[in-house]
Formats: structure tokens, sequence, C-alpha cells
């Protein structure tokens, strides 16, 4: 089927080497523009079935932020350096680095690169081709016994005539696969730089649990000492020391537990900058006390800019296209061919005007029977189709479930830190009060334990819940494809 024909002309001119004497266009070669004007008109159409975004399931708004709407996907809106909101020097060097030095994002740019050519190569077959060739051949043939030489130079032209649009739709489909590409490098992009700085403040809040640990084991020991001194005098027993001897090695242990969670996160942000772990360290920081807050109505453009949305829309439009090329498939294939040197049996007179010859001349071909391949390549085509279509509205979901996802994890987290907060200072409170108590002896050491053990497991969910606001903060800002101030900015 024809589902579009633009207009193409050509304009017919003087035979550019008319026979001498003669000053019009013979009836022959005057039917013969005609006919190859006839047969660019119709290298104008393109079988196939134009492109039409389909739609996707978009909801009116989000259900866990208000002031947020729908938005289409677009990519071409830029992204700034998001990580600046957390206001981490270490984090801003780390994310230069990542953007020079990560091998997932190099392997990208190189693919969007050989997509790039691809689309330059499918371009490249609208065109004719052109070659020469020189050559020299002896042969002998039947019953003649004398060896005969033939000294050759050639022009030789092809040119396939894209009657159908096949070659169009093939470019189109390069094009569309270089626009996906191109989303895919950005994707991996945010990828690595959301992943770094999730891994980050994992690392920083090891820190922080790490020193936790230390100042635990410190008190830890400090403790055992007291009550040793207690048992000398006769005050406990020695019940009350092996207790506080456990609890310190207990701390020893979590501490080196958390010293290979450190090592082995760090590991992990080597391998994101292109460093080996031996090559690669990172010293102790603080914990960012605070998550960035999300703008109140924040603008619902910023779903447009998520890279793998744009790169699914994309693979939609090239699977569209592969449909026209299968449909071409069907269809004749029109070569104008044209041939144009010299031929002699010597060498002496090779390139005189006598010895050149020359040729020209169209050529249609057509299948006439392939036992239904190209029906098949025509249904696989629209199944692939259906597939990217699948995968498109698929991809806008997830989407969607990210973005929702984080919303609800940002705000029930923040009300999960002021409830945790307020159960480490009660810990604290109980564990000075249990304190007292065991020196006036009115209580057991296994009091001050318990109390013990109480507040350093609410300092470390405390710590645990601040790491995981972070982590949704990053995740939100990966879910709407970048950060809020470039966006806020341009409106």
């Amino acid at each position: 089927m024809l589902d579009h024909c633009l207009p193409c002309h050509l304009p017919l001119s003087p035979d550019p080497s008319p026979a001498r004497g003669e000053g019009r266009i013979s009836p022959s070669r005057r039917r013969f523009f005609v006919s190859l004007a006839a047969t660019l008109l119709l290298t104008a159409c393109a079988v196939g079935p134009d492109y039409v975004k389909p739609d996707a399931p978009t909801p009116q708004a989000y259900k866990e932020a208000n002031g947020w709407q729908p938005a289409t996907p677009q990519d071409d809106l830029p992204r700034g350096n998001w990580w600046a909101v957390f206001g981490d020097a270490t984090l801003d060097d780390l994310m230069r680095r990542v953007d020079i030095d990560n091998y997932t994002i190099q392997i990208a740019e190189a693919r969007y690169r050989q997509a790039r050519e691809l689309t330059a190569q499918a371009g490249a077959a609208l065109w004719p081709t052109v070659g020469a060739s020189v050559g020299k051949t002896r042969a002998r043939s039947g019953a003649d016994t004398g060896i005969r030489n033939s000294h050759s130079a050639m022009l030789s032209a092809a040119w396939e005539l894209d009657v159908w649009g096949g070659l169009r739709r093939s470019r189109e489909a390069a094009s569309a696969a270089e626009e996906a590409s191109a989303a895919d490098f950005e994707a991996a992009r945010l990828a690595a730089r959301a992943q770094l700085a999730a891994s980050y403040f994992q690392l920083r809040a090891l820190d922080a649990q790490q020193q936790l640990l230390t100042e635990t084991t410190q008190a830890y020991e400090r403790a055992l000492q007291i009550t040793r001194n207690r048992l000398a005098s006769g005050v406990v027993t020695p019940a009350d020391v092996a207790q506080a001897d456990s609890q310190l090695q207990s701390a020893r242990a979590s501490l080196l537990d958390s010293g290979l969670s450190r090592a082995q996160t760090e590991h992990a942000i080597a391998l994101l900058v292109g460093k080996a772990p031996a090559d690669f360290a990172l010293a102790a920081g603080p914990l960012s006390e605070t998550a960035p807050e999300v703008p109140a109505g924040l603008p619902s453009t910023l779903l447009q800019r998520r890279p793998d949305i744009a790169a699914a829309e994309r693979r939609m439009a090239a699977a569209n296209a592969r449909i026209g090329v299968a449909v071409a498939a069907f269809f004749p294939s029109l070569t104008l061919g044209a041939q144009g040197g010299y031929q002699s049996p010597t060498f002496a007179d090779w390139l005189t005007l006598p010895n050149r010859i020359w040729s020209f001349g169209p050529q249609l071909a057509a299948t006439l029977f392939d036992a239904g391949a190209r029906s098949a390549a025509k249904r696989g085509a629209e199944a692939a189709w259906d597939a990217e279509v699948a995968t498109y509205r698929q991809t806008v979901l997830a989407a969607f479930q990210e973005v929702e996802d984080n919303l609800v994890a940002l705000r029930v987290l923040a009300e999960e830190q002021q409830v945790q907060q307020a159960a480490r200072d009660a810990a604290n409170t109980s564990l000075t009060i249990v304190s007292n108590q065991y020196r006036a002896g009115t209580v057991s050491y296994l009091d001050v334990v318990q109390a013990q053990t109480t507040l350093l497991n609410a300092e470390n969910t405390l710590l645990n819940i601040r790491n995981r606001r972070l982590a949704a903060s990053v995740g939100l800002i990966k879910a709407v494809g970048g950060g809020w101030e470039v966006a806020e900015a341009a409106e």
C-alpha cells in the first residue's frame, strides 16, 4: 500500500552532448527522460504505516504529591548538576570523575556513535554507487588455438531507485534507533550518577555507624573497668563482669562488620569512577543531616526528562519503520546501471576513441516465490511493533511507580525520623537513669546492659532512616530524570 506520495519534479534540459548539428532532444531520448522523471516521481512514495505515537496510561495526578500533572515524554531538557542540592564537595568531585571514567557510560557513548554511523550508512543507500576497474586478461576459447589479450579500463555506476520507499524506511528506522541510543546514553549517565550518589551516602552512613560503634566500644570498655573495680570491692558478682565483657565483645564485632561493609561500599564507588579498589580511597566524612525537600508544586514537565521513556518511544518509531521495509520487499526493485570506458586487445592503442565502449539501462528485479519468507518477515515486524508499544507503556507505568514510591518514602521516612529521634532520646534518658540506679545498687548490671543495647539499636535505626531518606531523595531525582532547579528556571 502507498501511504503517502510527495511530489518530485525533474526538469528536462537539452541533451548535454547532442549529435553534431543537432539542437534538440531526439524523440527516443525524450521518451527516456520522461520515463526517468516518472520513475523519480514514484520514489517519493513510501509503503508501510506512517508513525503515530500510541497512547500510554497516564494518571491525572500523583497519589503521593499535590500539584503534579501528567506530562508527555520528552528528553531534550537540560538536567543540570542535581547532586549540588546535597552541598557535598566530595560528591561533586566524584560526579565529575564518573562522567569521564565510568566504563558503563563509555560503552553507551560508543554505542551511540555506532548507531549514528549506521544512520549514515542507511542514508548512503539512497545515492548511486560509482566504481572503477582496470584489468588485463589472456584467454583462449573453443578450437581457437590463438591466445587473445584484453586490456580494459572502466567506470561503472549503479543506483537503486527507492520506488517504494523501502530504503527511506530503513533510514527512518536507523535514525529512530540512533535517537534511542542517544537516550540510552543519557540513561546510563543518569543511572551511574544516581548509583554513585546512593553508594556515597551509604558510605557516609557507615562512617557515622563506625563512629557510633567506636564511641560505644570505648564506653563499654570504661563500663567493664568500672564493673571489675566494683567486683574487686565486693559490690558486684562475677556475672556482672561477664555481662559487661560480653557486651563489649559484641560491640567490637559489630564495629568490624561495619568496617567490612564500608570497604565493600568504597570498592563499589571505585568501580563507578573507573578505578581499581587498590588505587582508590575516601577518607571518613560526615553524613548529611537532612535530605533536600521536594519543592511545592513540582512541575509536571520533569517526567518528560526520563531518558528511558524517550528511548522506548524512539524504538517504537524504529519498529514502525521496519514494517515499511518489510512491505517494500513485496515490490520489485528498479536499478539504473551505467558503464563506460576503453577495451583493446593491444596496450598501444588501448585508450583511443575507437576502443571506447559504454552501456546504460534499467534493471527490474522481483521475487516470484519465497515460500512465505516475506510474509513472515512482515508479520514479525508487526509483532516487534506490538512488543515495543507494550514496552513503552510498561516503561511509562514503571516511571510513575518509581515517582510514587520515592514520594511516599520521603514523606513517611521524614515522619519516622522524628519518631525515632524521640525514641533515641528516650533510650538515652533511660540509660542515664538505670546507670544511676546501678551505681546506687538498686538494679543489676543486666538492666544497664539492656538499656545500653536499646540505645545502640535506637542510634543505628536512626542512622538507617537518615540514609534511607537520602537514598529516597536520589531515587526521586532519578525517577523524574534529573534535578529540579533547571526546570524551574526554564518556566
